[in-house]
């Protein structure tokens, strides 16, 4: 099934897509269930489904049929997307396995703190890779899927850089600290300029949900809050715009 220049790979049958969904590698985009189907099975894929974020939507047979053609799918289909998540610890180890490393490379690390649009989420991702970001973490539950749409607004380049997914942005926080990163969260209300921030150091970048910013205790966390000065009538920029100033901003200070 082809979505933009990605194509998923189609998953059929109750098991196998109750079992995609139980992995929690984020690689399930959709679920697809047969107008009118019931029974125990499906309210667990539903119950998986919603917990994860998936969204589930009800189609013809005829529908899943051209998705599997000659499969017996049992009235139940999942789209997958060609990128897993990484375990954060596993991510962090890999860029910078001890304090001295971190120290020497001044790694950027960013952190996204519940980016609920895909496009938005995609657009990030370009301008991290394009910064040099080392890597992306992400909370578990109330961010937007690294789907074919967030894919296709990175041009690609969500392919080119491990993304990790955290349970607690907080305590990642925490464990960044200890390996040797400041940590600058972007608000609007932060006492320290984009232009006044000191970006030659080991970073972690929090960049906060489109409408509502960093949560409370992802603020509080923060070492910094930085702040982009508005020259015009204008409140706020777009999360991926913020970001992409931000980054450059302290790629600024690495070696090209």
């Amino acid at each position: 099934m082809k979505q933009g220049v990605f194509e998923g790979v189609v998953i059929v049958g109750r098991n196998p897509v109750r079992e995609a969904l139980e992995r929690e590698d984020g690689r399930v985009e959709k679920v697809m269930i047969r107008q009118g189907l019931t029974g125990r099975g499906i309210r667990e894929i539903l119950r998986l489904a919603k917990a994860e974020g998936v969204p589930v939507q009800q189609v013809p047979a005829a529908r899943l049929a051209r998705l599997a053609p000659g499969v017996a799918h049992q009235g139940v289909a999942a789209v997958t997307i060609p990128v897993a998540y990484r375990e954060v610890e596993e991510m962090l180890q890999e860029i910078a396995a001890d304090t001295d490393v971190v120290r020497e490379k001044k790694p950027i690390v960013l952190l996204l703190d519940r980016i609920g649009d895909p496009h938005n989420f995609g657009a990030i991702l370009r301008s991290a890779v394009a910064a040099g970001v080392a890597g992306v973490i992400v909370p578990r539950h109330r961010m937007a899927p690294l789907n074919a749409a967030a894919i296709k607004a990175s041009a690609g380049t969500a392919l080119r850089i491990p993304i990790a997914r955290a349970g607690n942005l907080a305590a990642v926080i925490e464990q960044l600290k200890e390996r040797g990163y400041w940590v600058a969260g972007a608000s609007g209300e932060g006492e320290t300029s984009v232009w006044e921030m000191d970006w030659d150091r080991p970073l972690a970048l929090v960049i906060g949900n489109e409408e509502r910013g960093l949560r409370p205790q992802i603020a509080r966390a923060c070492d910094y809050l930085v702040a982009i000065p508005m020259r015009g009538p204008a409140e706020s920029l777009n999360a991926s715009v913020a970001a992409g100033i931000l980054l450059f901003a302290a790629a600024r200070t690495r070696e090209p």
